[in-house]
């Protein structure tokens, strides 16, 4: 078996082997260079399999180091390190993992070998097992046409999955969230982000709305119809403007028998900023024909506490980019605090998306945040799997 490689950056030599040394007890084989030059030659000559940056530096800060390693199409694993503090090191991770670098976590200095084993751990394939062949470079997405997109639509190629949301105290059933799928004829199942863009930029994100919409409730109306559950349905920007779209929601709950209030929309900040007059108009209708609307992705946007006050909202989604760091950050605690606390205040159900493991549905649950939802309680399902899931829930709880 091949010994794994890491690398460590860092312009203090004493620093530097320090991390050598210490990566070399845990079974690691381990080099250390004190400068960026030297840095992207072992990078073409070594081949590691983790690198751990120090973020300052005289000649090129690590910042820069990442940029850089992320455009010479590297699928090695990044820890970063720094003594400037855990709000630095938060940024200097998000700006990583927007260069699409696999950031394995931070270590703050002056660091421990427990702390760098807690880290490397977290890789089983870094500490222990076979080695693996580097990555291929990846394989360019085709890009959706508009008349691919027509002719989805026409042939019903999109299907729902559906991801429950639990109270965080008691775990019960909340409700679903329903996520669209493509069931591509060539290219198999596609995610969202690989389709919903290209909706909007055709003008077509309506009509896809509204066979979401219709397959949606059809499926919650068979599996739920005299229950307290609620559905979550998510509502472009591009529809902001579309204000048929109420009546026609309004109708299929009224075909399905759903009460309208069982019925959750949720808009992204920055679509109800796009036009505030507009928002402003939609939502209150909405609201006064019983639905409730949801605003996702709280926290990444520039204008969030003038939203919630003029606004009709309803529920605060907390976004998983804070949730998944939870407690082992002090800048998405307090984050995920102010965000709970204002949600009290203003008398909103809060949510929080992202939970994937029980430590992190208690600290919720410790703060005060009502429903959560995500991997640990369950992944998005098929409306049959879910129906079952839920069945199932309710007999063993």
């Amino acid at each position: 078996m091949m010994q794994r490689r890491l690398l460590v950056l860092d312009d203090d030599d004493a620093v530097g082997n320090t991390i050598r040394l210490l990566a070399m007890s845990l079974g690691l084989d381990a080099r250390c260079v004190s400068n960026p030059k030297g840095f992207f030659a072992e990078m073409a000559r070594w081949e590691p399999h983790v690198v751990v940056i120090d973020l300052a530096m005289p000649e090129m800060d690590g910042v820069e180091v990442m940029r850089r390693l992320s455009g010479i199409q590297s699928w090695v694993k990044v820890i970063i390190t720094s003594g400037m503090g855990s709000s630095v090191l938060d940024a200097a991770r998000r700006s990583g993992l927007g260069h699409g670098l696999d950031i394995v976590g931070v270590l703050p200095k002056p660091l421990t070998k427990q702390g760098l084993c807690d880290l490397l751990v977290e890789i089983p394939e870094v500490v222990r097992g076979p080695s693996v062949e580097p990555k291929s470079a990846p394989i360019e997405t085709p890009r959706t046409s508009k008349d691919d997109l027509v002719n989805a639509i026409a042939n019903h190629e999109f299907v729902m999955m559906y991801q429950p949301k639990i109270a965080c105290r008691t775990t019960t059933l909340d409700g679903f969230e329903a996520l669209v799928r493509w069931n591509h004829p060539s290219r198999g199942i596609l995610a969202p982000d690989t389709f919903i863009p290209a909706a909007e930029n055709f003008g077509l994100i309506d009509a896809l709305s509204q066979q979401i919409f219709r397959q949606s409730i059809a499926w919650f109306s068979q599996a739920f119809p005299d229950s307290q559950e609620r559905l979550s349905l998510n509502f472009s920007a591009k529809s902001i403007k579309d204000f048929s779209l109420i009546d026609q929601l309004s109708n299929l709950c009224r075909e399905f028998s759903i009460a309208s209030e069982r019925i959750i929309l949720e808009l992204t900040e920055t679509s109800a900023m796009d036009d505030p007059l507009l928002s402003l108009d939609l939502m209150t209708r909405f609201r006064v024909k019983g639905f409730h609307l949801s605003i996702d992705d709280f926290g990444t946007g520039y204008s969030s506490m003038v939203q919630l006050v003029r606004l009709p909202f309803s529920e605060i989604k907390i976004d998983r980019s804070f949730v998944v760091k939870g407690a082992r950050s002090q800048e998405s605690n307090t984050i995920i605090k102010s965000i709970v606390d204002l949600g009290q205040s203003l008398g909103l159900a809060v949510a929080a998306e992202g939970v994937e493991d029980l430590d992190t549905l208690q600290y919720l649950d410790s703060l005060g945040c009502g429903l959560a939802q995500g991997y640990f309680i369950a992944k998005p399902m098929p409306g049959e799997v879910a129906s079952r899931w839920a069945k199932e829930r309710a007999v063993t709880a």
